[in-house]
């Protein structure tokens, strides 16, 4: 009985072996194929392709202007830069909020959005550090700052007078447009320097002038056209104190 459980066994090895062989023999052109197709894929023999959102050339404390000149991130420059960056941002913020309401004045945000990244260049650009070819491409137009007081005038003359100071208030557009006002009055004085040294263009400073303007206006007709109260200064009555 014993001597048959072994011949039992080994006829099980037999075929085990046998088998075996047969499915080595099956696999092994499938197994090299995929080996293969490893070897030659992009996981394994090719390098993933850098963003360029960056570019490490900043990590010294350095960025370069339009004309490829390069100056510490602590000049004035990048402060007139940064300065307008944020304000383009927070008029995103108001023309969302606009947009929402439907009080007609997202399209002109949109614009004037546009109108600060041409800004940006003409200030990216230092008129006597720059050639001319760059000075004439980055130059800002004059035509711009009259569009902001052809709509300064039309707001203007659609809202009820006021004589006193209008508290920031009347609605989340409004709001908003009073923020980006504040900002813009910032932007403007950091970049009174570089007008004075004429190393940008007086045109603009007179833009973000006409802009601050312009945003005190739209705030104020965005309260108005959604329906919402303006809050006015009062001055204190010291007696009731």
């Amino acid at each position: 009985m014993m001597m048959n459980l072994i011949q039992s066994l080994k006829n099980k090895h037999s075929l085990y072996t046998v088998v075996n062989s047969k499915l080595k023999q099956t696999l092994k052109p499938t197994y090299a194929l995929t080996t293969k197709q490893y070897l030659s894929s992009d996981i394994k023999t090719k390098k993933k392709k850098k963003s360029s959102l960056y570019t490490r050339t900043g990590d010294k404390g350095s960025s370069s202007l339009y004309n490829g000149e390069r100056r510490p991130k602590t000049d004035v420059v990048f402060e007139v830069l940064g300065n307008q960056d944020e304000l383009c941002t927070i008029l995103g913020i108001a023309r969302h909020y606009c947009e929402e309401s439907s009080n007609g004045l997202g399209d002109v945000l949109a614009d004037i959005q546009s109108r600060l990244f041409d800004l940006g260049a003409a200030v990216a650009t230092p008129m006597q550090t720059s050639s001319d070819e760059k000075v004439r491409f980055t130059t800002f137009p004059q035509v711009f700052t009259k569009q902001l007081e052809q709509e300064i005038d039309s707001l203007d003359s659609q809202l009820p007078p006021i004589d006193t100071f209008c508290i920031p208030s009347g609605g989340l557009s409004s709001v908003h447009l009073n923020h980006a006002r504040t900002v813009c009055r910032r932007a403007e004085r950091s970049v009174v320097p570089l007008v004075l040294a004429e190393q940008v263009d007086s045109e603009v400073g007179k833009y973000l002038n006409r802009l601050s303007d312009f945003l005190f206006a739209a705030a104020r007709t965005a309260a108005h056209r959604e329906g919402k109260i303006e809050t006015l200064w009062r001055k204190a009555n010291l007696e009731e104190l």
